[in-house]
């Protein structure tokens, strides 16, 4: 059996536009509120995240299906997919400090927030659910990294401009990204119906 590329572009282009985890389902919006004021932190988040993504999917996917299935040990599969993201983390968190100091400590907390964001959580789970062969779970990753990184850097461009506008007092701050945050949900769901998946 080949491989079913229309279905793996499928499954990215619907994770990362129609089913958007930050749009569609409002998952991952302590990241996405923390990260989204300055472009730069924005589009090294989204890179990071996506890294994160991918890696932690594709380690969750084997370890699950050679491990977890044939020992009947699904139960513990949202422990066991914790411990991979936070031992991944942990190492792209060392491995940031070295490379590049000054991203680092741009990104603060919000990179050991990645450990517990919902939608690294939600990727290696809804690929269990799904019975998603490998190459289904790494597409279903890629396109759910890149959705987030769209959302961050979309936020982030506009609240750089929000810096120098005219903002009433009462809704400086989150209030107007929490607005802004809306619209482009609203305007997301322009997406949906495109692919059924």
């Amino acid at each position: 059996m080949g491989i079913d590329w229309v279905k793996l572009f499928e499954l990215v282009v619907s994770s990362a536009l129609i089913n958007n985890f930050v749009f569609t389902m409002f998952l991952g919006l302590c990241i996405f509120f923390g990260v989204s004021k300055k472009m730069e932190t924005a589009v090294g988040m989204s890179i990071t995240f996506l890294m994160v993504m991918v890696v932690s999917a594709a380690l969750s996917w084997i370890v699950y299906q050679l491990i977890m299935v044939p020992l009947d040990l699904g139960f513990l599969k949202i422990i066991v997919f914790i411990g991979i993201v936070a031992a991944f983390v942990q190492s792209a968190d060392i491995i940031m400090k070295k490379v590049s100091p000054v991203l680092y400590y741009k990104l603060g907390v919000y990179l050991a927030l990645i450990t517990t964001n919902c939608i690294i959580i939600a990727v290696p789970l809804h690929n269990a659910g799904e019975h998603y062969t490998f190459l289904e779970s790494i597409a279903f990753a890629i396109g759910s990294g890149l959705g987030f990184g769209l959302a961050l850097i979309i936020m982030a461009s506009i609240r750089e401009k929000l810096e120098v506008a005219d903002v009433p007092a009462p809704f400086r701050g989150l209030p107007i990204s929490f607005i802004l945050a809306g619209l482009i949900a609203l305007a997301f769901t322009g997406f949906s119906g495109l692919i059924t998946l």
